[in-house]
Protein backbone atom coordinates (compact mmCIF):
# COMPACT_ATOMS: atom_id res chain seq x y z
CA UNK A 1 0.00 0.00 0.00
CA UNK A 2 1.24 3.26 -0.56
CA UNK A 3 1.45 6.35 1.48
CA UNK A 4 -0.20 9.40 0.28
CA UNK A 5 2.13 12.38 0.07
CA UNK A 6 1.60 15.83 0.48
CA UNK A 7 1.01 18.29 -1.98
CA UNK A 8 3.00 20.92 -0.68
CA UNK A 9 6.66 19.85 -1.43
CA UNK A 10 8.98 22.62 -2.34
CA UNK A 11 12.85 22.75 -2.80
CA UNK A 12 14.85 25.28 -2.10
CA UNK A 13 18.60 25.82 -3.15
CA UNK A 14 20.92 28.51 -2.42
CA UNK A 15 23.87 29.17 0.08
CA UNK A 16 27.59 29.39 0.05
CA UNK A 17 27.13 32.47 2.43
CA UNK A 18 25.10 33.63 4.91
CA UNK A 19 23.23 36.42 2.51
CA UNK A 20 22.40 33.60 0.04
CA UNK A 21 20.99 31.32 2.57
CA UNK A 22 18.87 33.08 5.15
CA UNK A 23 16.51 34.80 2.76
CA UNK A 24 15.75 30.82 1.86
CA UNK A 25 15.27 29.74 5.55
CA UNK A 26 13.35 32.98 5.79
CA UNK A 27 10.92 31.94 3.18
CA UNK A 28 10.55 28.22 4.58
CA UNK A 29 9.78 28.87 7.74
CA UNK A 30 6.75 31.23 6.58
CA UNK A 31 5.80 28.29 4.70
CA UNK A 32 5.83 25.84 7.46
CA UNK A 33 3.68 28.72 9.43
CA UNK A 34 1.18 28.79 6.40
CA UNK A 35 1.18 24.75 5.47
CA UNK A 36 2.62 22.95 8.73
CA UNK A 37 2.36 19.52 6.65
CA UNK A 38 4.27 20.99 3.65
CA UNK A 39 7.63 18.73 3.15
CA UNK A 40 10.85 20.96 2.58
CA UNK A 41 14.12 20.01 1.08
CA UNK A 42 17.33 22.39 1.16
CA UNK A 43 20.03 21.19 -1.41
CA UNK A 44 23.66 23.08 -1.10
CA UNK A 45 27.38 22.19 -0.16
CA UNK A 46 28.43 20.16 2.84
CA UNK A 47 31.36 22.60 3.59
CA UNK A 48 29.11 25.60 3.39
CA UNK A 49 27.05 27.41 5.69
CA UNK A 50 24.07 25.62 4.60
CA UNK A 51 25.91 22.75 5.71
CA UNK A 52 25.84 23.29 9.51
CA UNK A 53 22.77 25.80 9.76
CA UNK A 54 20.01 23.91 7.63
CA UNK A 55 20.39 20.53 9.87
CA UNK A 56 20.44 22.72 13.25
CA UNK A 57 17.38 24.43 12.00
CA UNK A 58 15.34 20.96 11.42
CA UNK A 59 15.11 21.07 7.94
CA UNK A 60 15.70 17.89 5.36
CA UNK A 61 19.50 18.56 3.50
CA UNK A 62 21.40 17.22 0.41
CA UNK A 63 24.47 18.40 -0.34
CA UNK A 64 25.54 17.98 -4.12
CA UNK A 65 29.75 18.80 -5.03
CA UNK A 66 29.63 22.28 -6.97
CA UNK A 67 32.07 24.93 -5.54
CA UNK A 68 32.41 28.31 -7.19
CA UNK A 69 34.84 29.56 -9.79
CA UNK A 70 37.30 30.76 -7.93
CA UNK A 71 38.97 34.60 -9.36
CA UNK A 72 42.37 32.85 -8.67
CA UNK A 73 43.89 30.29 -10.57
CA UNK A 74 44.11 27.16 -9.06
CA UNK A 75 43.75 23.28 -9.21
CA UNK A 76 39.66 23.55 -8.67
CA UNK A 77 39.14 25.47 -11.37
CA UNK A 78 40.63 22.31 -13.81
CA UNK A 79 37.71 20.50 -11.69
CA UNK A 80 35.28 22.96 -12.34
CA UNK A 81 33.58 21.70 -15.06
CA UNK A 82 33.63 17.82 -13.51
CA UNK A 83 31.94 19.34 -10.39
CA UNK A 84 28.89 21.37 -12.78
CA UNK A 85 28.24 17.79 -14.76
CA UNK A 86 28.31 16.09 -11.39
CA UNK A 87 25.83 18.35 -9.53
CA UNK A 88 23.91 18.51 -12.40
CA UNK A 89 23.49 14.80 -12.12
CA UNK A 90 22.61 14.68 -8.68
CA UNK A 91 20.21 17.35 -8.89
CA UNK A 92 18.13 15.30 -11.35
CA UNK A 93 18.25 12.10 -8.89
CA UNK A 94 17.70 14.65 -5.85
CA UNK A 95 15.07 15.99 -7.72
CA UNK A 96 13.59 12.79 -9.33
CA UNK A 97 12.91 11.30 -5.82
CA UNK A 98 11.90 14.95 -3.94
CA UNK A 99 9.25 15.54 -6.70
CA UNK A 100 9.00 19.06 -5.46
CA UNK A 101 5.81 21.07 -6.89
CA UNK A 102 7.94 24.17 -6.72
CA UNK A 103 12.21 25.21 -6.35
CA UNK A 104 13.19 28.50 -4.78
CA UNK A 105 16.75 29.53 -5.61
CA UNK A 106 18.03 31.99 -3.66
CA UNK A 107 21.66 32.43 -5.44
CA UNK A 108 24.65 31.53 -5.52
CA UNK A 109 26.42 28.78 -7.00
CA UNK A 110 24.46 25.97 -5.54
CA UNK A 111 21.02 27.00 -6.93
CA UNK A 112 22.48 26.74 -10.81
CA UNK A 113 22.12 22.73 -10.70
CA UNK A 114 19.52 21.96 -8.37
CA UNK A 115 17.17 25.00 -9.48
CA UNK A 116 17.88 23.27 -13.16
CA UNK A 117 17.38 19.80 -11.81
CA UNK A 118 13.43 20.69 -10.52
CA UNK A 119 12.91 22.51 -14.12
CA UNK A 120 13.62 19.54 -16.16
CA UNK A 121 10.41 17.67 -14.14
CA UNK A 122 8.37 20.51 -14.36
CA UNK A 123 8.63 21.98 -10.88
CA UNK A 124 7.21 25.86 -10.81
CA UNK A 125 10.75 27.88 -10.24
CA UNK A 126 10.77 31.08 -8.20
CA UNK A 127 14.37 32.93 -7.87
CA UNK A 128 14.89 35.29 -5.25
CA UNK A 129 17.68 38.12 -6.00
CA UNK A 130 18.93 39.75 -2.88
CA UNK A 131 21.56 42.37 -4.55
CA UNK A 132 20.99 45.33 -6.74
CA UNK A 133 23.14 43.80 -9.56
CA UNK A 134 22.10 40.37 -10.19
CA UNK A 135 24.05 37.32 -9.73
CA UNK A 136 25.79 35.37 -12.88
CA UNK A 137 23.69 32.13 -11.12
CA UNK A 138 20.03 34.35 -10.92
CA UNK A 139 20.78 35.66 -14.89
CA UNK A 140 21.64 31.89 -16.03
CA UNK A 141 18.35 30.74 -14.36
CA UNK A 142 16.05 33.62 -15.63
CA UNK A 143 15.02 31.76 -18.99
CA UNK A 144 13.53 29.07 -16.10
CA UNK A 145 11.96 30.88 -13.92
CA UNK A 146 8.30 31.48 -13.39
CA UNK A 147 8.73 34.76 -11.39
CA UNK A 148 12.07 36.52 -9.97
CA UNK A 149 11.67 38.32 -6.98
CA UNK A 150 14.22 41.53 -6.67
CA UNK A 151 14.73 43.62 -3.70
CA UNK A 152 16.37 46.52 -5.80
CA UNK A 153 14.34 48.64 -8.48
CA UNK A 154 17.49 49.29 -10.25
CA UNK A 155 18.00 45.28 -10.61
CA UNK A 156 14.94 46.05 -13.17
CA UNK A 157 17.40 46.78 -16.19
CA UNK A 158 19.62 43.68 -15.53
CA UNK A 159 16.78 41.10 -16.72
CA UNK A 160 15.51 40.21 -20.71
CA UNK A 161 11.91 39.94 -18.98
CA UNK A 162 10.31 42.56 -17.10
CA UNK A 163 7.13 40.69 -16.90
CA UNK A 164 8.48 37.97 -14.83
CA UNK A 165 9.96 40.41 -12.22
CA UNK A 166 8.33 41.51 -8.97
CA UNK A 167 9.95 44.08 -6.44
CA UNK A 168 9.32 42.25 -3.27
CA UNK A 169 12.17 43.17 -1.21
CA UNK A 170 14.93 40.57 0.31
CA UNK A 171 13.23 38.09 3.30
CA UNK A 172 14.13 38.90 6.53
CA UNK A 173 13.71 35.81 9.33
CA UNK A 174 10.75 36.67 11.60
CA UNK A 175 13.08 36.19 14.68
CA UNK A 176 14.88 39.40 13.73
CA UNK A 177 13.57 42.14 15.38
CA UNK A 178 13.98 45.27 18.09
CA UNK A 179 13.64 44.53 21.92
CA UNK A 180 13.30 46.65 24.79
CA UNK A 181 16.91 49.15 24.33
CA UNK A 182 17.55 49.76 28.32
CA UNK A 183 16.99 45.45 28.48
CA UNK A 184 19.49 45.08 25.19
CA UNK A 185 22.47 47.20 26.46
CA UNK A 186 22.35 45.75 29.94
CA UNK A 187 23.14 42.40 27.78
CA UNK A 188 26.19 44.05 26.73
CA UNK A 189 26.60 45.50 30.24
CA UNK A 190 26.83 49.15 28.99
CA UNK A 191 25.24 52.54 30.44
CA UNK A 192 22.08 53.94 28.53
CA UNK A 193 24.00 57.16 29.26
CA UNK A 194 26.13 57.48 26.25
CA UNK A 195 25.91 56.68 22.61
CA UNK A 196 26.63 53.10 21.33
CA UNK A 197 27.93 52.58 18.17
CA UNK A 198 27.77 48.71 16.68
CA UNK A 199 30.80 47.04 14.48
CA UNK A 200 29.74 43.82 12.07
CA UNK A 201 32.31 42.74 9.61
CA UNK A 202 30.19 39.43 8.86
CA UNK A 203 30.98 35.97 10.82
CA UNK A 204 34.62 35.88 9.59
CA UNK A 205 35.58 39.16 10.09
CA UNK A 206 36.58 42.32 7.82
CA UNK A 207 40.33 43.90 8.04
CA UNK A 208 39.87 47.39 7.13
CA UNK A 209 37.00 47.89 9.37
CA UNK A 210 38.81 45.98 12.01
CA UNK A 211 41.99 48.07 11.80
CA UNK A 212 39.83 51.34 11.17
CA UNK A 213 37.85 51.13 14.47
CA UNK A 214 40.86 49.87 16.92
CA UNK A 215 42.72 53.11 15.38
CA UNK A 216 39.56 54.83 16.85
CA UNK A 217 39.38 52.99 20.36
CA UNK A 218 41.13 55.43 22.72
CA UNK A 219 38.86 58.68 20.82
CA UNK A 220 35.69 56.48 21.55
CA UNK A 221 36.30 56.67 24.96
CA UNK A 222 37.25 59.67 24.86
CA UNK A 223 34.04 61.26 23.57
CA UNK A 224 32.08 58.33 25.92
CA UNK A 225 30.80 56.32 22.74
CA UNK A 226 30.51 52.64 23.64
CA UNK A 227 31.39 49.76 21.01
CA UNK A 228 29.65 46.13 20.43
CA UNK A 229 32.26 45.01 18.36
CA UNK A 230 31.89 41.63 16.08
CA UNK A 231 35.48 41.45 14.72
CA UNK A 232 35.07 38.01 13.14
CA UNK A 233 36.41 34.69 13.72
CA UNK A 234 40.06 35.56 11.87
CA UNK A 235 40.31 38.66 13.97
CA UNK A 236 39.31 38.15 17.52
CA UNK A 237 43.04 36.88 18.73
CA UNK A 238 44.40 40.59 17.48
CA UNK A 239 42.02 42.51 19.04
CA UNK A 240 40.19 40.85 22.09
CA UNK A 241 42.85 42.86 24.51
CA UNK A 242 41.15 45.98 23.54
CA UNK A 243 37.69 44.93 25.03
CA UNK A 244 37.04 47.10 28.50
CA UNK A 245 33.81 49.07 29.96
CA UNK A 246 33.49 51.28 26.86
CA UNK A 247 34.42 47.99 23.94
CA UNK A 248 33.04 44.93 23.93
CA UNK A 249 34.52 42.72 21.83
CA UNK A 250 33.14 39.07 20.58
CA UNK A 251 34.35 36.62 17.63
CA UNK A 252 30.44 36.69 16.09
CA UNK A 253 27.86 37.77 17.98
CA UNK A 254 24.62 35.03 18.29
CA UNK A 255 21.87 37.70 20.37
CA UNK A 256 21.25 39.79 17.22
CA UNK A 257 18.14 41.20 18.24
CA UNK A 258 19.86 42.54 21.34
CA UNK A 259 22.80 44.40 19.44
CA UNK A 260 20.65 45.83 17.00
CA UNK A 261 18.19 47.42 19.87
CA UNK A 262 21.30 48.22 21.47
CA UNK A 263 23.10 50.94 19.30
CA UNK A 264 22.55 54.24 17.94
CA UNK A 265 23.99 53.68 14.76
CA UNK A 266 25.49 50.25 12.84
CA UNK A 267 29.34 50.71 10.83
CA UNK A 268 29.01 47.14 8.67
CA UNK A 269 29.91 46.11 5.50
CA UNK A 270 27.04 46.44 3.09
CA UNK A 271 26.01 42.15 2.59
CA UNK A 272 22.48 41.49 1.32
CA UNK A 273 21.16 40.23 4.59
CA UNK A 274 22.74 43.20 6.72
CA UNK A 275 21.08 45.88 4.40
CA UNK A 276 17.43 43.64 4.77
CA UNK A 277 17.78 44.14 8.42
CA UNK A 278 19.26 47.66 8.30
CA UNK A 279 16.15 48.68 6.22
CA UNK A 280 13.53 46.48 8.51
CA UNK A 281 14.15 47.37 11.75
CA UNK A 282 15.43 50.90 10.47
CA UNK A 283 18.95 51.12 11.88
CA UNK A 284 20.86 54.25 11.39
CA UNK A 285 23.75 52.79 9.12
CA UNK A 286 27.38 53.39 7.49
CA UNK A 287 28.25 51.05 4.90
CA UNK A 288 31.53 50.21 3.84
CA UNK A 289 31.46 48.01 1.12
CA UNK A 290 33.48 45.11 0.30
CA UNK A 291 36.06 45.55 -2.41
CA UNK A 292 36.48 41.91 -2.67
CA UNK A 293 33.16 40.49 -4.06
CA UNK A 294 32.04 39.50 -7.16
CA UNK A 295 30.67 42.34 -9.67
CA UNK A 296 31.21 44.77 -6.85
CA UNK A 297 27.31 44.19 -5.75
CA UNK A 298 27.54 45.40 -2.33
CA UNK A 299 28.74 48.82 -3.65
CA UNK A 300 25.76 48.87 -5.59
CA UNK A 301 23.96 47.98 -3.28
CA UNK A 302 24.63 50.57 -0.69
CA UNK A 303 25.07 53.17 -3.67
CA UNK A 304 21.26 52.68 -3.76
CA UNK A 305 20.77 53.05 -0.46
CA UNK A 306 23.10 55.79 0.16
CA UNK A 307 20.97 57.65 -3.20
CA UNK A 308 17.84 58.09 -1.31
CA UNK A 309 19.59 59.10 2.08
CA UNK A 310 19.01 55.80 3.88
CA UNK A 311 22.72 54.93 5.02
CA UNK A 312 26.47 56.92 4.49
CA UNK A 313 28.21 55.20 2.32
CA UNK A 314 32.14 54.94 2.69
CA UNK A 315 34.17 53.20 0.36
CA UNK A 316 37.05 50.81 1.55
CA UNK A 317 39.50 52.90 0.09
CA UNK A 318 38.07 55.80 2.22
CA UNK A 319 38.06 54.01 5.38
CA UNK A 320 40.91 55.90 7.48
CA UNK A 321 40.22 59.34 6.38
CA UNK A 322 36.42 59.87 6.47
CA UNK A 323 35.37 57.05 9.18
CA UNK A 324 36.10 59.27 12.40
CA UNK A 325 34.47 62.50 10.77
CA UNK A 326 31.43 60.64 9.91
CA UNK A 327 30.71 59.24 12.97
CA UNK A 328 31.50 61.59 15.56
CA UNK A 329 29.44 63.85 13.28
CA UNK A 330 26.44 61.33 13.14
CA UNK A 331 26.02 59.61 16.25
CA UNK A 332 25.15 62.93 18.24
CA UNK A 333 22.60 64.43 15.50
CA UNK A 334 19.52 62.86 16.69
CA UNK A 335 17.98 64.87 13.67
CA UNK A 336 20.33 62.71 11.45
CA UNK A 337 19.85 59.71 12.48
CA UNK A 338 15.75 59.61 12.43
CA UNK A 339 16.32 60.84 8.44
CA UNK A 340 18.46 57.64 8.10
CA UNK A 341 16.13 55.43 9.86
CA UNK A 342 13.16 57.26 8.76
CA UNK A 343 14.42 56.63 5.26
CA UNK A 344 15.40 53.34 5.92
CA UNK A 345 12.01 52.43 6.90
CA UNK A 346 10.71 53.56 3.88
CA UNK A 347 12.28 51.37 1.80
CA UNK A 348 12.02 48.08 3.86
CA UNK A 349 9.34 45.35 2.61
CA UNK A 350 8.90 43.50 5.88
CA UNK A 351 6.30 40.98 4.24
CA UNK A 352 8.91 39.72 1.48
CA UNK A 353 9.10 36.51 2.75
CA UNK A 354 5.25 35.97 3.29
CA UNK A 355 4.64 37.61 -0.23
CA UNK A 356 7.31 34.89 -1.93
CA UNK A 357 5.68 32.09 0.38
CA UNK A 358 2.13 32.38 -0.38
CA UNK A 359 3.28 32.74 -4.51
CA UNK A 360 5.07 29.47 -4.08
CA UNK A 361 1.93 28.05 -1.93
CA UNK A 362 -0.32 29.22 -4.33
CA UNK A 363 2.29 27.39 -7.66
CA UNK A 364 2.05 24.21 -5.36
CA UNK A 365 -2.08 24.16 -5.17
CA UNK A 366 -2.75 24.83 -9.21
CA UNK A 367 -0.25 21.49 -9.75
Amino acid sequence: MSVSRTPYRFLFAGGGTGGHLFPAVAVAEKIKSLIPEAEILFVGTKSKIEGRVVPQLGYKFKSIWIKGFSRKINFENILFPLKVLVSIIQSIFINMKFKPNVAIGSGGYVSGPAIFGSSVFGAKIILIEQNSYPGVTTRLLEKYADEIHISFEDSKKYFRNSEKLLLTGNPVRSSINLINKIEALGKFNLSQEFKTLLVLGGSLGAHSINEAVAKMIKKFEEKKIQVIWQTGSNYIEKYKNLNSNFTKVFPFIDDMNSAYSACNILLARAGATTIAEVLNLGIPSILVPSPNVAENHQYINAKSLSERNATILIEDKNLNNELSEKIFSIIFDSKKLDELKKNAIALAKPDAAEVIAKNAIKYARAI
